[in-house]
């Protein structure tokens, strides 16, 4: 028998790792092409908020009591946890971080499915939630509104309000701190802007737009072609998007306050449908402290009626909405206060309770109805979510959303009935409930994630949100605006060109102008350093040997013809020309 076959052959295992070893990672547990499925429940309960509860007071009891008290205080904690899961849409959040600064308006189209946010940094985000999955919660295009106008970055205008059309979506309502409002369409194009009034007309009726700056706007509640628009210069303007060259009707507002010389500034407006469901009822707000009413279909010649200290005067109401029958109406003062109205009895606030205000620092904090009109949203200054009863204005539950810092703009979408924040750390929070809503938040974390590229990472891949693009975007040659293109080509002089069509003229290097390939044509090719002579000089240079040896011109040497003319001397060559020049002058 040999060697090898008496050897005694051990194998060895299989090296076992723990089961927090991190090289498990990279050990495959299969082999072949594995496919990748989303753990939906695990990912919707990685977005499910931890709010913490405020400590409850500990009270002094007896020993024997102290289990019973703790499982009840236990049972009471869970029951009022459902109650708020069955009640409101706030159980998990998805958080996008699209701003710079703090965002100051949000709006969602009908369908729910395109979501447009504005901030303080003149800045519109547009969000679509079918193309997100949980790995890109990003914006696919970001605009100025404002960029078209050509005008240097200082230019832009803070968002002051953004609401999509009640009927289609198609379009939304920008309004900026500017005098011009904008109509958008869904993609960011400009549909209609505005005309701005003439600022020398003392008489605002006679102008045919705004001359200071908008603060506020909203939609008609049935016809989707009004809207209208609240600006500092005293006045509502009803504008119909067929028309942009001059408002439909102005409201100027009268402001009886002492020293404002009859005018104040519109700080909110709102349009809503009437109690009895004849005409809409126009509600808005000024700075004076009033609150006026008008009927919606008009005549707008005086208001339908007027509160003069609805709220305290030189105070921002930025907060005003109307509910869903046209009865109540809600506003959030500058001087702390909510109030509610009644528009049959529109006199004196049914009730007020106390509210820190926001509107010092930013303006537009709102106020809103639920889509049923059964709660009352707001956000306040230290950050959390308040839900009011409508009656009397009482919390029926607190969250926090983004603690210490102020919670701007809220909304509330009836459809997929999810609840839209907007706080003043540039966030923009999407809260849901999977039992209660549908599509949305809830239609982004359902999905796989999308897998990670080198291109998913901005520190290796070119800043195109200046641009309005998406980093996933594929821009074709001269698909970009004209303000946004290259100048184009560069001329032989050196110059630039503006026509983006025109290519570069290829450079002339030393290499290029003593290339081998010429010299060899010069060497082999005959005739070829012609190319490179002046004809006239080529021909020239032959005339005296045509005179010497006329070969061509031999037959017409004896038949040329004579000179008939006199010959004259030069002194009366000279006289004749006198008399030529005598004859020019007179």
């Amino acid at each position: 028998m040999s060697d090898s076959e008496n050897d005694d052959y051990r194998v060895e295992e299989e090296p076992v790792l723990g089961s927090d070893d991190p090289l498990r990672v990279f050990v495959p547990k299969s082999f072949g092409k594995t496919t990748k499925e989303a753990n939906v429940a695990a990912q919707i309960e990685q977005t499910r908020r931890q709010v913490e509860k405020p400590a409850a007071p500990k009270q002094k009891r007896p020993a024997s009591d102290s289990d019973d008290r703790d499982d009840s205080d236990s049972d009471d904690s869970e029951s009022d946890e459902e109650d708020v899961a069955e009640k409101f849409p706030v159980t998990h959040e998805m958080v996008l971080k699209t701003h710079e600064r703090a965002v100051t308006s949000i709006a969602l189209d009908p369908a729910g499915s395109r979501m447009v946010t504005g901030s303080l940094d003149g800045k519109v985000n547009f969000h679509d939630f079918p193309a997100m999955t949980p790995t890109t919660l990003r914006a696919f295009k970001s605009i100025d509104p404002w960029e078209t106008k050509k005008s240097a970055p200082a230019d832009s205008h803070a968002i002051q309000h953004l609401e999509f059309s009640r009927h289609s979506g198609s379009v939304f309502l920008c309004v900026t701190a500017h005098p011009q409002a904008k109509i958008m369409s869904r993609d960011g194009g400009i549909v209609t802007e505005f005309v701005k009034g003439d600022m020398y007309l003392r008489d605002m009726n006679n102008t045919k737009g705004h001359v200071g700056e908008v603060t506020s706007g909203t939609w008609h509640p049935a016809d989707p072609n009004f809207c209208v628009t609240a600006g500092s210069d005293s006045t509502l303007r009803i504008w119909d998007v067929n028309n942009k060259r001059s408002q439909k009707d102005v409201i100027v507002f009268k402001s009886k306050a002492a020293g404002s010389a009859g005018r104040t500034r519109m700080t909110a407006v709102a349009w809503g449908a009437s109690a009895q469901g004849n005409s809409p009822v126009l509600v808005s707000a000024a700075l004076d402290g009033s609150l006026v009413m008008y009927s919606g279909n008009g005549p707008f010649t005086r208001p339908a009626a007027e509160i003069k200290d609805a709220h305290r005067p030189d105070t921002w109401t930025g907060g005003i909405d109307i509910s869903a029958d046209g009865r109540m109406v809600v506003t959030r003062g500058g001087d702390g206060l909510i109030k509610l109205w009644d528009t049959r009895k529109f006199k004196q606030p049914l009730v007020k309770v106390d509210h820190p205000s926001t509107s010092d620092r930013y303006p537009t904090t709102n106020i809103k109805y639920s889509p049923d009109s059964r709660y009352i949203i707001t956000g306040s200054a230290s950050g959390h979510l308040h839900f009011l009863n409508p009656a009397n204005l009482r919390p029926e539950h607190v969250t926090p959303i983004t603690p210490g810092i102020p919670l701007i703009t809220v909304n509330w979408h009836p459809k997929i009935n999810q609840i839209l924040t907007g706080s003043a750390n540039a966030e923009t929070r999407v809260l849901y409930n999977p039992s209660l809503s549908t599509r949305g938040a809830l239609e982004v974390m359902s999905r796989a994630p999308k897998k990670r590229h080198v291109d998913d990472d901005p520190a290796f891949t070119m800043d195109q949100s200046q641009l309005g693009l998406s980093p996933d975007a594929i821009v074709t040659p001269g698909a970009l605006p004209s303000a946004k293109r290259g100048a184009g080509g560069v001329s032989a002089s050196g110059k630039t060109s503006r026509d983006r069509y025109r290519p570069q003229v290829q450079q002339i290097t030393p290499f290029m102008r003593s290339q081998p390939d010429e010299k060899h044509i010069e060497e082999n090719i005959p005739l070829s350093r012609m190319l490179h002579e002046d004809p006239r000089e080529a021909l020239l240079k032959y005339a005296e040997v045509a005179k010497k040896d006329p070969v061509f011109t031999s037959a017409w040497a004896k038949t040329q013809p004579v000179t008939q003319y006199a010959e004259l001397s030069d002194e009366e060559d000279e006289a004749k020309e006198g008399r030529d020049a005598k004859r020019v002058k007179r």
